[in-house]
């Protein structure tokens, strides 16, 4: 009972899968394909090509959860994620109070614990890499 309790790759496991999972289906899916409201939003934030960076912001959080759910291409899948959680934070919602920007910062250091320290012994990654 202690091997469980105490498994940090088991409790990454589960953080990956929560953190992944959430992304992709209750924040990413819904921005497939990007709306013309997001490419307006993009533009306004300064990007170039924005509907070029739309994609790449709805992918990020559709396509990145699910890769980091599974482990595979973990690092730069939360790059690019912590990147859209950043510019979402900061610029998006960088007038709002605190609780309306506290979720995008809660994704942004989530991506950075991945980035970090990878996807961890139970992930696609690790049966790829088959070394450690």
């Amino acid at each position: 009972m202690k091997k469980i309790i105490y498994n940090s790759d088991l409790g990454l496991l589960l953080f990956r899968l929560f953190v992944g999972l959430s992304m992709a289906f209750a924040h990413g899916l819904g921005k497939m394909p990007p709306s013309d409201q997001m490419v307006e939003t993009v533009t306004a934030i300064g990007f170039p090509l924005p509907i070029v960076f739309a994609w790449c912001a709805a992918l990020s959080e559709f396509v990145g959860g699910l890769l980091i759910a599974v482990g595979l291409f973990t690092r730069p899948a939360a790059l690019f994620l912590g990147f859209t959680m950043g510019v979402a934070g900061l610029v998006v919602h960088g007038s709002d109070p605190f609780k309306v920007k506290e979720l995008a910062f809660v994704y942004f250091f989530a991506s950075l614990l991945f980035v970090f320290h990878g996807a961890g012994k139970y992930s696609l990654d690790k049966l790829i890499r088959k070394k450690d």
